[in-house]
This record gives structure tokens, sequence and C-alpha cells, in this order.
């Protein structure tokens, strides 16, 4: 990468805001749309963002989200990569290792986010830049005709409403805010991405109805679940109903509510396939229904996550089982994790400072990018020779102590 190319990006002024944005969506093949074509929308923060201009004409773009991450046992500040696209006009010019490199040191040396995460348009592009998934997308399809509540499942004494977005809304948010630290991948919502999950324009509805909104409420009143749905109608040649129910969230704050909200999505009426775009990877749902083999889709990389500073990152988390271990780390497009870290953590907090002593385990930043949230193994990781074990039972000590109760999950596309 020449240091010419790496200086000449820079953020782009809201008056710049349509041609970046017209760069942006061309390089995915896409048309801007909505209401935001001639000002940024508000979850923008063009003071992260990052373009190179060429002759008048925006070549390649990217951007950051201030977000912040729930990893296991605790929530940290999270760099959300966006917008990164090069013009077919610039490849392999160094342009992408410019941006990434250009982000990367600019997040450590103002010791912002600990961590930086992006979902990846390609499986093969992030890796060299020290990214790896850490979660998993695991959308289910399936008739409602094979999917009923086993007889067993408590619903308890609450009931579920449908609701208009007024009520449901408020509701939703206090829900989120307390299901979402305990799962690891999950990301806080503040006002501005509430209003962006919630504003439904009709082109993005592919011919389905609105947003429908259901709140589970127990007897003295208080909201203990949420759905948001929508439906596209369809009849058979024969004049048969053949409609699709697509479940866009389904939250609760316990498994009655969480069941009974699924009782209802289950039997509305004119649908015969139900579908969860943003389905938990170990979703409840597949252990509440009679016929689990009737829920099925492909499972895929999600969230890509990638450590910035490795010391303060594995400082943040907690690990349920106790864990003292040397981990040297080699990292060459982020030399200052390059090194040996000493990693001392159990379920109430962690250390994670530099040591000269000799180290239990080898392994890159993506290995340890990869089992951050605690759903890589480093074991597995190991048996794909993808870590080194200098200790003898290092790896499985390390990898009992990474791992989490809860499967990460990230529902949230940025």
């Amino acid at each position: 990468m020449a240091d010419d190319l790496y200086d000449q990006l820079r953020p782009a002024s809201p008056a710049e805001w349509p041609d970046f944005l017209q760069a942006m969506t061309g390089a995915f093949g896409e048309t801007p749309t909505g209401p935001y074509l001639d000002s940024p929308s508000p979850v923008a923060e063009l003071d992260r963002s990052l373009g190179l201009w060429e002759d008048g004409r925006v070549v390649a773009t990217s951007g950051i989200y201030s977000r912040e991450l729930s990893v296991p046992g605790a929530v940290v500040p999270c760099a959300g990569v966006t917008w990164v696209t090069v013009a077919p006009t610039h490849r392999r010019r160094g342009v992408l290792t410019a941006m990434m490199r250009r982000q990367l040191t600019e997040l450590h040396e103002q010791e912002r986010e600990p961590v930086a995460a992006l979902w990846a348009s390609e499986h093969t592009i992030y890796g060299r830049f020290g990214y790896a998934p850490a979660t998993v997308r695991a959308p289910l399809a399936g008739p409602t005709a094979r999917l009923r509540l086993r007889p067993d499942v408590d619903l308890g004494t609450g009931r579920v409403t449908l609701v208009d977005q007024a009520a449901y809304r408020p509701a939703a948010v206090a829900v989120h805010e307390k299901v979402r630290r305990f799962v690891p991948g999950n990301m806080a919502r503040d006002d501005r991405w509430w209003d962006r999950l919630l504003l439904d324009l009709p082109e993005h509805r592919h011919g389905a109805t609105a947003l429908r909104f259901l709140l589970h409420t127990e007897e003295d009143g208080t909201v203990t679940g949420y759905a948001a749905y929508r439906m596209k109608e369809n009849w058979t040649d024969t004049g048969h109903p053949d409609g699709t129910l697509t479940v866009e969230e389904v939250r609760a704050l316990s498994t009655p509510a969480y069941a009974s909200l699924w009782q209802v999505l289950l039997s509305i009426d004119l649908v015969s396939t139900v579908r969860v775009q943003r389905a938990f990877p170990d979703d409840p749902v597949r252990h509440l229904v009679t016929d689990a083999r009737a829920l099925t889709g492909p499972v895929r990389d999600g969230l890509w996550v990638r450590l910035v500073d490795v010391g303060r990152a594995l400082s943040a988390r907690r690990y349920p089982a106790p864990i003292d271990l040397v981990l040297e780390v080699r990292d060459r497009f982020c030399p200052w994790n390059t090194g040996r870290w000493r990693l001392s953590g159990h379920p109430a907090g962690a250390y994670c400072g530099p040591t000269d002593r000799d180290p239990d385990i080898v392994l890159g930043i993506e290995e340890v990018s990869a089992a951050y949230l605690g759903g890589t193994s480093l074991a597995t990781l190991q048996a794909a020779g993808r870590v080194t074990e200098i200790s003898p039972g290092a790896v499985t000590l390390a990898a009992t102590a990474f791992r989490w109760p809860v499967t990460p999950w990230c529902p949230d596309d940025f």
C-alpha cells in the first residue's frame, strides 16, 4: 500500500453524500431508494466515513457505526464497519487494504472501540484483515401444517394481543434492552436504530403486508415479549390459501411468553409457510414444536468480528471456567497485537496484558477473533491446524473457558 493512498482517504461531507451514496450502492448493484437520497440517515456518522475521490468522482467508500456489542458476560463498544466498496475501475490497487488499515489504526491510536465487526458480502475478502466469522445465520422455514407446539409446553397465564406500532415500540424497546445483554453478538438499539428497523417502506415489503405487531402481557400488565411479522397472500390453482408468514423478530423474557407468541404466529389463517429470516441458531422454537424436522434452513456465516486491541478486548469479556494462560498472538495487519498476552479470567472478571512468559498457545488474530463471542471452539480450530498447543492440555482449557452457554447471534444488519 502506498502511503499517499492511505493519506488521500478522507471523510465525506454532508454535501458529498448523494455522490457517496450513488458510488456505494452502485458497487453493490443497487439503485438507492428511500428518504435519505440527498442527506444521510440519522444512523450515519459521516465523520467516521472514509472515501477516495479521483477527478471529482467517488471511487471507494467505507464507514463506521458506533455500536455496543454484547459479549460473554459483558458489553463492549464496537466499531460497526459498513459501506465498504471499491469501484471496479480501482480494484487491485491496494485501495481496500488502505481503508481497512486506516480504520483499524485510527481505532487503536484513538483508543476507541477495542472490537470491530462487519457483515461480509463475500467470505474470502476480510480474513486477510483479521476478521473472522464469530456468529452464524440460521434462517428457518417450514409448513405450518406440521408446526404445532408440544402439548406439554407451558403457556403461562399471560395473553398475546395484536397492537399498533405506537403501543408496540416502547414495550419492545424495554424487552430488547433486557434480553440483548445476555446474548453475545446482540447489539444495543437507540432511537435511531429502532426508527430504521421500523421504517417499513412499501418498496421493501416485496409484495407482503406492512409490519404487524404482537405483545405478550402478564396478568399484572407487564409486557414480557414481542413479535413483528408480515404476511404475503397467495392462492393455489385449486383455490386453497397458500400464504407466507415472515417473522421478523420474536423476543421474550420467559419461556411461557416466547411459546405463547409462537402459538399465535403458527395459528394465523391463510398461511401455509412460515419463514424466520433472522432466527437464533439455537432458537428454542425448534424444541417447542412437535416436529422439529419441519423447520429447515441453511446455516452460514453471520457477524464477522475483529479484535482491534487484544488486551482490552479479552479483558472486557467474562470466562465461565477459570483460565490463566499465555497466548502468543500473530497479527501481521495490526502489529501492535503481535506478541505474548497473559490472559487470566473467570466468571466475575478478567485481565489480559503483555508478558514475557513462554506461550501456552500460539494462534493468529483470526482465530482469537472467531472464538471471542464463544461460538467457535479453539479445539475445532486446532483440529483444522489453525491453533498450536505448546503446553499439554492448554487448548482444552482455553476452549472450555472461551465457550459460553448462550450461542452468539446477531439479528441486526448494518
